[in-house]
């Protein structure tokens, strides 16, 4: 196989638009049933009008999901990566509600080589807002990739 990316391709300040979805109540119970999370905010209806939100809520570990599925799905990364090395700085800052649609967009914060030239780690930086343009989640993800060495 012919590598067509290299984590050099990528430079610091370069900022990427990864496209937007719409988080529907098939996604929710859908990662409930997954995950085995069926905490009341999210599945209980009445439980939830109870609350400060006063409707159910997306699972904030959904979110992070989908905005890593997001940039997948946008294929600016290519055949780049190799690993996932861990994320740092996750913050949920707002929720996100059934019917909200989320836009994703990655800074690329830092692209290095590793004492093997062929390989390097960059830290990407992803923004999550809603359809009204507030910040929901950021966080910086850290990945393994192909140099061109």
């Amino acid at each position: 196989m012919t590598q067509q990316k290299y984590g050099d391709d990528f430079k610091p300040g370069e900022i990427y638009d990864a496209g937007r979805i719409t988080v529907t109540e098939t996604h929710v119970v859908n990662w409930a049933g997954l995950t085995g999370d069926f905490y009341p905010l999210h599945m209980d209806a009445e439980y939830a009008a109870q609350t400060q939100f006063g409707e159910r809520l997306v699972h904030g570990p959904m979110i992070f999901a989908l905005a890593v599925g997001r940039v997948a799905l946008a294929g600016f990364g290519g055949d780049s990566a190799i690993a996932w090395l861990g994320v740092d700085n996750l913050r949920m800052m707002a929720p996100v509600r059934i019917g909200d649609t989320i836009r994703v967009s990655v800074e690329i914060k830092e692209m290095r080589t590793t004492s093997d030239p062929k390989k390097g780690v960059g830290m990407w930086h992803y923004s999550v807002h809603n359809q009204r343009g507030e910040p929901v989640m950021s966080f910086d993800y850290k990945m393994l990739f192909h140099m061109r060495g």
